[in-house]
């Protein structure tokens, strides 16, 4: 299997016509405790400037008219990890992407995820990029993928989760 970048998969953020959506899946990043934003946010100190490119990418792309969404699939109680997820959700959404969430325990009865159960992006019904990590949950990188029958599964999905998960400002951990 071959994997494209974060850089890479970045890339396919110019190249989008409509729509771009995120499943995620993970309770934790596997980001260090003892260093970065991560561990600043748990010793007290917020400070979203890393996430500025980002932030300028989506401002980029949601101001020329494209959505771009999120569901995150989270376990209750939230690992400390999402706990900082959902206290930096509000820079992502002024930034022009609409975020959901959804407990794990809400999913229906006996619901099996696409891709093996790895978070994807999915670019305008017809391509993913799916997350892979190692044992230890860090970013391997994506992989691309146009199949239709798979994309078409993962459409459904993206629709039922969507319409199920609750909005960030209405959502209260």
């Amino acid at each position: 299997m071959e994997l494209i970048s974060s850089a890479e998969r970045n890339q396919l953020f110019e190249s989008f016509a409509h729509d771009a959506f995120h499943l995620e899946l993970r309770d934790d990043y596997s980001v260090p405790n003892e260093e970065g934003p991560y561990g600043d946010w748990l010793k007290g100190t917020v400070d979203d400037s890393f996430m500025e490119p980002w932030l300028q990418l989506m401002r980029r792309v949601t101001d020329s008219g494209k959505a771009v969404r999120r569901v995150r699939v989270v376990t209750e109680p939230h690992s400390s990890y999402i706990r900082w997820e959902y206290a930096t959700t509000n820079v992502n959404e002024e930034a022009g992407e609409s975020i959901r969430w959804l407990p794990r325990h809400k999913l229906p009865e006996g619901f099996v995820l696409p891709v093996a159960g790895n978070d994807w992006w999915l670019f305008d019904d017809k391509l993913l990029a799916v997350g892979h990590f190692d044992d230890a949950g860090r970013v391997l990188g994506s992989e691309v993928i146009e199949d239709p029958v798979i994309v078409d599964e993962c459409v459904r999905v993206r629709d039922l989760l969507w319409d199920m998960a609750t909005p960030h400002n209405e959502y209260k951990p």
